[in-house]
């Protein structure tokens, strides 16, 4: 008779505390589950920040554009107020994306990581294009500046707070492997950018009388800025369609051939995708056929415990055992056996 067939065991050994899905319990040091505290506490703690600094950014540009009558820095501002917007959204999903797993969200709700990224960057173009709009507008209208040494001053503070917070965002997101965080830090630097061209322009202003400069800064800047939202838009969809990246599609294989050599198995079909804040990673592992069930369950369960072992990112590891003489026949139609590369 054949051996029993064993369909798949989940494992997530980095990952601290009670399992989201039935209470189970995940294998995990202290350590871990303290660091992973931390990191999300830093998380909130930048996410809060970055509000915080948004609002009193969008204050200050408004009164620097009152002040002047500039149609770059009333661009400016715009930004500002879509930046506002699109934190306050960021803040909600680094919220949403640490609530845990429950019977209608099996997996949890850490993809609306991708979706938050995709929004920032729709929103980082839909700022420049109502800069664009600002300044072109303005430019038709006559172009009346007034008090524009105190107005460039105003606008160079608020660019410089912005580079040192999207500086810290971006990084502290990178550290804590949040996609929401760097990518709320992207735009804060976006922000940064902006208000530095329209000092640029201002200053050019300043020094050669010619107007015209102000709203021709604040359109350059804007068509630059449409590069970052674009960008964060392509992270978004690729990270929804489940883009495998072959830098950890290596490091898998690498990990898996070590361990199969060691361990005396075989394995294929591996695939892997990320949710935003966790991998999950599927693997067939082949037996041969007169291996004990009870046996070839102990050697399943080492290969999930060590396979995430130097990853970056928090896993979840699900095994499926199968016999190696004849795995291929027993199943109705043929099945992923592939390899990342």
């Amino acid at each position: 008779m054949r051996a029993p067939r064993v369909k798949s065991r989940i494992k997530a050994p980095i990952i601290a505390g009670v399992s989201r899905l039935s209470g189970l319990h995940y294998n995990a040091s202290v350590g871990t589950h303290d660091r992973l505290e931390r990191e999300r506490r830093d998380q909130r703690f930048a996410m809060r920040l970055s509000l915080v600094f948004g609002v009193v950014m969008l204050v200050g540009k408004v009164g620097a554009y009152l002040l002047t009558g500039s149609a770059a820095i009333l661009s400016d501002a715009a930004e500002s107020v879509i930046h506002v917007v699109a934190v306050s959204f960021a803040a909600f999903s680094l919220w949403l994306s640490s609530r845990p797993a429950n019977h209608k969200f099996l997996y949890g709700y850490e993809r609306i990581t991708f979706f938050s990224a995709g929004f920032e960057g729709a929103m980082i173009v839909l700022a420049a294009i109502a800069i664009i709009y600002a300044a072109i507008e303005k430019w038709l209208a006559g172009l009346r500046l007034e008090n524009l040494g105190l107005g460039t001053l105003f606008v160079l503070a608020a660019a410089v707070i912005n580079a040192g917070l999207g500086w810290y965002l971006v990084r502290t997101g990178r550290r804590t492997h949040s996609l929401i965080l760097e990518a709320n830090g992207k735009h804060v630097l976006t922000d940064s950018w902006t208000s530095f061209g329209v000092v640029g322009g201002l200053c050019l202003v300043l020094v050669t009388g010619w107007k015209p400069f102000d709203p021709l800064c604040a359109i350059a800047v804007a068509l630059n800025i449409v590069w970052s939202g674009g960008r964060l838009i392509w992270r978004s969809a690729t990270g929804l369609l489940d883009y495998s990246d072959p830098e950890v599609g290596r490091t898998l294989r690498n990990r898996l051939d070590e361990l199969s050599n060691e361990l005396g198995v075989q394995y294929h079909g591996l695939r892997f995708r990320t949710t935003g804040n966790r991998l999950l990673v599927e693997v067939h592992l082949l037996f041969p056929h007169g291996v004990p069930l009870g046996e070839a369950h102990r050697v399943a369960t080492q290969v999930e415990e060590r396979l995430v072992e130097g990853l970056d990112l928090p896993a979840e590891v699900i095994t499926h055992l199968e016999s190696l003489e004849d795995h291929a026949s027993v199943h109705r139609e043929e099945h992923y056996t592939g390899r990342p590369s």
